[in-house]
């Protein structure tokens, strides 16, 4: 058997072509083999075994990798036991275990916010989401008839009935409504528009952009700040085929403005058979708000009567419901728009149509929906109501954090949000924190950092917690240990 070749004191002699041991002294260890085995820090503790050996095994070789970069640069190493190494291993595996989505305070004043979720399901939407994820339910299936149904049948007739329409269907966001109409009644063929209504909302959605996606051409008619009926009348032509309204939901054109009502465009089309009107409504309210306190709006049932063949909303603004896209109007269009293969596509699945089903339920047989549906009940508060729930919050808040920080009850604007009456600010109270070693930056990050994050706002170099949305007020006390130093 060949041995090793060795100096005359016993030291590895080099050789051509093989690394050399970084030429240690006899009997001492090389740095690298102080690292244990990933078995070996697996089997340190007995906590590792609770997650998938797959990703135990990648957390350990990552905190085993990071001793390793150590000893590399020439830093001490002096933990590289396994049990040390398991308990790195452990936080990195809790750490890319815990839910992404998570629980926030929404103390920011809007009301729907896109970046939060929007519109807060009613007790009644909840429950009916638990059933659909809990088991199997009628989702396609006639019960009576025992025989394969259609998914719109559970929602359809509530819809109807709350908007007079003669048809619905529900595709997964407003922004797919908007596509399958598009695609299913202009695809090759011209629809005209406003300029003063090709909108872009959150997320870069853009009028134009999904037209253009959709195969229909975009005919702009008019100016930014002026159109007028005559501007469509000259825009009718034989490539025609629809002309679109756009609900200017989350802005305001004020000033030396002029535009053109929905009757008038539906009294143009009258004329033309093949033409038809369709109105981008946006925020989807099917009752009156204004007996809430709340500013006009719109309504899906008011705008089918007013002359649309179709009016498209979202179900997770204004109504209060999950995120999708109501389509409503003429039966004839719609029975067109479920003929087309990219319903499919667009379909919602069982927990979105729960969610909506008990939503329009709600709305169709409740005596109080302002009560029974958070949207509602959040837009409509009293300034008395908010500033009970304040001064409970104050008393928590200086239980916890003074003296070091300061509370008032300030007056604040809250807002709808999510483009829903941007120009109509809600009356409503906020707690301005302050702290004469922090600016607010401090406090907002010592609060957004909390467990559950809380999310306020940053006004005049103050940070506020408005009211609007807070039910518990001990919702607004930070879990943290200790305040941030400055």
């Amino acid at each position: 058997m060949s041995q090793r070749p060795t100096s005359s004191r016993g030291n590895v002699v080099s050789i051509p072509g093989v690394r050399p041991h970084a030429q240690e002294e006899a009997g001492e260890p090389r740095p690298y083999s102080r690292l244990p085995s990933v078995d070996a820090v697996l089997s340190s503790n007995m906590e590792l075994a609770a997650f998938s050996r797959s990703s135990a095994v990648a957390a350990v070789r990552e905190a085993i990798s990071v001793e390793r970069e150590r000893i590399r640069s020439g830093e001490s190493a002096d933990v590289c036991d396994p049990d040390a190494i398991a308990l790195r291993s452990l936080e990195l595996l809790r750490a890319r275990a815990r839910p992404r989505l998570g629980r926030v305070v929404n103390a920011t004043g809007i009301v729907l916010h896109t970046n939060l979720g929007r519109a807060r399901l009613s007790t009644a939407a909840i429950d009916a989401v638990r059933l659909a994820a809990c088991g199997e339910v009628n989702l396609e299936y006639d019960l009576a008839r025992g025989e394969r149904g259609e998914r719109d049948e559970l929602v359809e007739e509530h819809l109807c009935d709350l908007t007079g329409a003669e048809a619905a269907t529900v595709v997964n966001n407003n922004a797919a409504a908007v596509f399958l109409v598009l695609n299913t009644l202009a695809s090759g063929k011209d629809v005209v528009v406003s300029r003063g209504e090709l909108v872009e909302i959150g997320g870069s959605f853009r009028i134009p952009d999904i037209m253009a996606a959709s195969g229909a051409r975009l005919r702009e008619v008019g100016t930014t700040n002026r159109t007028h009926l005559s501007d469509y009348r000259k825009a009718i032509g034989p490539d025609v085929a629809l002309l679109m309204k756009v609900h200017a939901s989350n802005y305001r054109i004020v000033g030396f403005t002029s535009s053109v009502g929905l009757d008038e465009l539906a009294a143009l089309a009258a004329g033309h058979p093949e033409i038809h009107v369709i109105e981008d409504l946006g925020s989807g309210a099917v009752v009156d708000l204004q007996p809430f306190g709340l500013a006009e709006e719109p309504l899906i049932g008011e705008r089918i009567r007013a002359g649309a063949d179709l009016v498209l909303a979202s179900g997770d603004k204004l109504l209060g419901g999950p995120q999708c896209g109501i389509i409503a109007g003429r039966r004839e269009l719609v029975d067109r728009l479920r003929m087309n293969p990219l319903r499919r596509a667009l379909r919602c699945d069982k927990m979105t149509l729960a969610a909506l089903e008990a939503t329009l339920r709600t709305y169709r047989f409740s005596t109080s929906p302002q009560h029974d549906i958070p949207v509602l009940r959040f837009l409509a508060r009293s300034v008395g109501e908010l500033r009970a729930i304040g001064e409970r919050a104050i008393a928590l808040l200086e239980e916890k954090l003074a003296p070091r920080f300061s509370f008032e009850l300030v007056a604040s604007s809250a807002r709808a949000g999510s483009g829903s009456q941007p120009d109509h600010p809600i009356a409503s109270l906020a707690i301005a924190v302050r702290a004469g070693d922090l600016d607010a930056v401090a406090i907002e990050r010592m609060f957004r950092t909390s467990e559950p994050p809380i999310l306020g706002r940053i006004e005049r170099d103050v940070f506020l917690l408005d009211l609007r949305v807070i039910d518990a007020p001990d919702d607004l006390v930070p879990a943290v240990p200790d305040a941030p130093a400055r």
